[in-house]
């Protein structure tokens, strides 16, 4: 099983195509990759299929034209719930101060339906896992590992030729090229003037 980059985006991929057979109103996941060293305390900082379920309810809310969370995106409203319990999330009765509703956990259902799927990209996972962590120990790692933080990195903006931009960890961006919906281009991170 290859371990780069790519493949783990194409089994996050075909781990989205499986749920939206289950739920067909949910969009396109325009960039897998995107999903690779990011992180949000408030959607869970671990990357797995019950993290991409939870954010299957933000892309379903989103459709619907939902406002699911507030705060800066941090709280999850009794909206994010109602959808995450479509999907086949449950959550404790009593929401968290700061988070609302977004630790969600897969019931049983959901486990037994995505068997095949979770078993897939748990293995896909471990192996860009073990690939990743064959750095030395004087490879730089930014200042998100040098303090212990489960931060993605800071991120900048990335442009493309329509002229959209999004903000993206460059190393994220280094690993595949993420295509704007809008023209089919890449994005990429535009070169800053040297200050004389």
């Amino acid at each position: 099983m290859s371990t780069t980059p790519p493949v783990l985006a194409a089994e996050l991929a075909l781990a989205w195509a499986d749920i939206q057979r289950h739920h067909p109103e949910l969009p396109d996941l325009a960039a897998p990759e995107s999903l690779i060293g990011e992180s949000s305390s408030a959607c869970g900082a671990e990357l797995s299929f019950e993290r991409l379920l939870h954010e299957a309810v933000h892309g379903i809310a989103a459709a619907r034209g939902v406002r699911d969370t507030s705060r800066a995106g941090r709280y999850h409203n009794r909206r994010f719930l109602a959808i995450a319990e479509e999907l086949g999330l449950d959550h404790v009765d009593e929401p968290h101060p700061s988070s609302g509703f977004s630790l969600v956990t897969l019931n049983p259902e959901a486990r037994r339906r995505y068997r095949p799927t979770i078993e897939r990209l748990a293995r896909a996972l471990k192996a860009h896992t073990a690939a990743t962590a064959t750095d030395t120990a004087r490879s730089f790692r930014g200042p998100a590992a040098r303090h212990g933080s489960s931060g993605g990195g800071v991120r900048v903006k990335a442009v493309c030729d329509c002229g959209r931009n999004v903000r993206v960890v460059p190393s994220v961006l280094a690993q595949a090229p993420i295509v704007c919906g809008g023209c089919g281009k890449p994005f990429r991170i535009p070169e800053v003037a040297a200050v004389g």
